[in-house]
């Protein structure tokens, strides 16, 4: 059973909410908790509509999202079953961590019932708030408060009329809110990010040093040591006196010192560096005087805190560059971010007009409308891009390099190309994909003509970037303040064994994973027990066969342990399933591993989809063999009884048409009247 699913998978996504909800009920039923489905439901939704989809992740922030906006923006019920939302919610909670479904990166569990409890403080005006409605939801409660059945077809078809008539009472200040805030809010159904490769980082001891020698930390410190508590004079244009900058020109090593010139604005290389120490708030300016801000002192002492600091200052730099950026400057603070992200992660330094073609896109939206040709500007994008780069490079967050290109960067331009000219939709451009941002991942959304022209500039020598490990680590915290999922070899380490299993084989490729899981037993005497016993504990068929898979393909040498397993009261039928292709099972064992493919088959796709199955592969004996297996003494007890409930049941009572069997009333929709929808 997987947490994670790709945003085109919506039938997987639904039978495994599916299954999450049902299992949820029972389990919360046999302790005596508070359990809506609806709420359960909706909470997967939030999850799963979400930049990095992790249905098993949540910290304060996912929390909150889903309490404070997902419930009033989309779920509509009565007030007392909205109130008791957040101890579903928690209900929730308890259940992913119990069954071993929670992503250890998230937040603990006693965490996460802190923030329930914190965000319960703010939830009923959350509630209250017209702004945070959707328009759907504001019909469909209006509707619901009005006594409408959200199940009757007919009455919802009748719903526009009777408000047009005037029958359906309504707050219209409330629906010019919500209106109004259509525009203003951020839709919660998010972008999903492109997947991130596993990072590895040197030891914090490198990075704190790498820091130490960055020349942007350098510059920045003596900067504010020179600017002082007593502060230096500025002109009346709020800049400072040539004497005093030509003097800082030299401290920091720009080269200005003896550049003749009528105003320290026009030095261009102290001017970056004031704007730079202003954005990270190391200097201000008071009264006419440039000074350095008291509470700066300690981070002015901390080189790798410094650097941090600096290097999201960066963003804001765009029209405080050098030869200031023409284009570049009103994309700047969300361009870049992408740029680095695009370069996180690749095993080989990528070209940078691989970047440029992209970021070329981005801003023809800014080109004057001149007679410049497009080419002299495409050539000025380039040039804007290369020193934005170069910026960096001082500040250690890229490496640049001269060379050609990786074969790796030209590989998707060829083949199937479209027409000469015909640009993508805007929905394929930049930053509106499923790649969440990252400019030159997947398929380059490019005419033909742009890939024919990268294509020649990848044959030959260009610039190249790569992330430093200070670069790569601060992306990754970009990323993760984001809610991206960027995993990092060795965070793993303290995990439980399910969650580590859940988290490898569904987010690391196979060698990362390895590496992970290699670190994880030498942090535990190598003992391989507890992993095989989270197999044995997991009480979902087809993840604990995937985690036995995993296993027996990341660890060869466990693989000789498994004929020894298959009669194991709890394993055995996962062992013979993955012996199964070896063939020399008997007639108990070939029972059990049908019985096994089934369980896993119920829980994927449905008790429907099983019933159609076994009557392809059964036909008139589908009863007798679901009979057989329900007495094949499989040991998943769970699975069972839902194979007894959902399949066997179903198909008893298919086979005696005239037996009574309880359920609605003849004429009735399957749902009680005023049931709820969310929207």
């Amino acid at each position: 059973m997987r947490t994670w699913f790709e945003p085109h998978e919506d039938e997987e996504f639904e039978a495994a909410k599916a299954l999450l909800v049902r299992r949820c009920l029972v389990w919360a039923g046999e302790r005596g908790m508070a359990a809506d489905p609806l709420v359960l439901e909706a909470a997967l939704d939030s999850r799963h509509r979400s930049v990095d989809g992790r249905l098993g992740y949540w910290d304060e922030a996912q929390v909150r999202r889903f309490l404070l906006e997902w419930i009033p923006r989309y779920v509509t019920a009565t007030r007392d079953e909205l109130d008791a939302a957040p101890e579903s919610l928690l209900t929730l909670l308890r259940y992913v961590a119990a069954k071993g479904l929670r992503d250890p990166r998230g937040a603990t569990p006693a965490e996460l019932e802190r923030a329930v409890r914190a965000a319960v403080a703010d939830y009923p005006a959350a509630l209250d708030d017209p702004a945070r409605m959707g328009l759907a939801k504001f019909w469909a409660q209006t509707a619901l408060d009005n006594g409408v059945d959200l199940t009757d077809r007919r009455a919802l078809e009748r719903l526009p009329h009777d408000v047009e008539a005037g029958r359906l009472p309504y707050d219209a200040e409330a629906l010019d809110r919500v209106v109004e805030a259509r525009f203003a809010r951020p839709h919660l159904d998010e972008q999903r990010a492109f997947p991130q490769p596993p990072l590895v980082l040197p030891p914090a001891r490198e990075l704190a040093e790498a820091a130490a020698r960055s020349e942007v930390v350098r510059r920045l410190t003596a900067l504010a040591d020179w600017a002082g508590a007593e502060g230096r004079t500025l002109t009346e244009a709020g800049h400072l006196r040539r004497a005093d900058a030509r003097e800082l020109a030299g401290l920091l090593g720009t080269g200005e010192q003896d550049a003749e010139v009528r105003s320290a604005a026009e030095l261009p290389g102290v001017g970056l560096m004031l704007a730079w120490a202003k954005r990270a708030r190391l200097v201000r300016v008071t009264g006419g005087r440039l000074l350095r801000v008291a509470k700066a002192a300690p981070l002015l002492r901390d080189p790798e805190k410094l650097w941090t600091r600096a290097f999201e200052a960066y963003f804001e730099l765009g029209r405080d560059m050098p030869a200031s950026l023409t284009l570049l400057s009103s994309v700047f603070g969300d361009l870049m971010p992408d740029v680095l992200n695009s370069a996180y992660g690749m095993a080989r330094p990528m070209p940078v007009a691989r970047l440029e073609e992209l970021v070329w896109l981005v801003c023809q939206d800014y080109v004057p409308s001149d007679r410049v040709p497009e080419e002299t500007w495409r050539h000025r994008v380039g040039e804007e891009l290369a020193r934005a780069l170069e910026t960096l490079a001082e500040l250690g967050a890229v490496e640049l390099s001269h060379g050609v290109a990786d074969e790796l960067y030209s590989s998707d331009l060829t083949g199937d190309l479209p027409e000469d000219g015909d640009l993508v939709d805007d929905g394929d451009l930049p930053g509106d994909d499923l790649t969440g941002g990252d400019l030159a991942r997947g398929p380059l959304p490019l005419p033909a003509e742009a890939r024919a022209r990268l294509l020649r500039r990848l044959a030959e020598p260009g610039l190249l970037v790569r992330l430093t490990p200070l670069g790569a680590r601060a992306v990754r915290e970009r990323m993760l303040a984001e809610g991206r999922d960027a995993p990092l070899i060795g965070e793993l380490v303290d995990a439980p064994a399910a969650e580590l299993l859940g988290v490898l084989m569904q987010h690391y490729p196979p060698d990362a994973a390895a590496q992970e899981l290699d670190g994880w037993l030498a942090a535990h005497n190598g003992d391989c027990g507890p992993l095989v016993d989270a197999v044995r504990a997991c009480s979902f068929r087809t993840r604990a066969a995937a985690m036995l898979s995993f296993l027996a393909e990341i660890r060869p040498d466990l693989r000789p342990m498994l004929p020894g397993l298959r009669t194991d009261p709890v394993l055995g039928p996962l062992v013979l399933l993955e012996l199964s292709d070896s063939g020399g099972l008997g007639a108990d064992e070939h029972l059990l591993v049908t019985t096994e493919g089934v369980l896993g088959l119920l829980e994927i796709a449905g008790p429907e989809k099983v019933l159609e199955h076994l009557r392809a592969m059964a036909g008139p004996n589908a009863l007798a063999l679901v009979e057989a297996m329900a007495g094949s003494g499989h040991p998943a007890e769970e699975s069972m009884e839902e194979l007894r409930r959902l399949v066997l049941d179903s198909l008893r009572a298919r086979s005696h048409p005239l037996r009574l069997v309880p359920g609605p009333r003849p004429g009735a929709r399957g749902r009680t009247a005023g049931r709820r929808r969310k929207r």
